[in-house]
């Protein structure tokens, strides 16, 4: 196989597996947000993309959501509350919060 190629397939699957999505991906699985939450489904609380989509344009929306996320809450959504996440670092509670918002349609 050619070299270049080689190198060009390489980095294109670097590309995909470090990603910035990807790597939020990652964050929400190694956090265990993703027992509650799915990028396009509801599950036990709501899909990504209609917390994106609320608060879409919105100012602000991020630091709502990076005290959402660390606080918990509740009755935004329905009737279950969702725990509070203090045990994150600040950073990567922002880091969840703009993938978060990126998922908007």
């Amino acid at each position: 196989m050619n070299s270049a190629l080689v190198r060009y397939f390489g980095a294109a699957c670097a590309s995909i597996v470090f990603s910035p999505a990807f790597a939020n991906l990652e964050l929400a699985q190694k956090n265990n947000c993703l027992a509650c939450h799915a990028v396009a489904t509801r599950v036990m609380g709501p899909a990504y993309q209609e917390v994106a989509n609320k608060y879409k344009g919105q100012k602000g929306a991020e630091s709502s959501l990076v005290a959402s996320i660390k606080k918990g809450g509740s009755g935004k959504w329905g009737q279950v509350p969702m725990p509070a996440q203090p045990q994150l670092s600040e950073a990567d509670a922002k880091a969840l919060a703009k993938w978060i918002l990126s998922t908007a349609k």
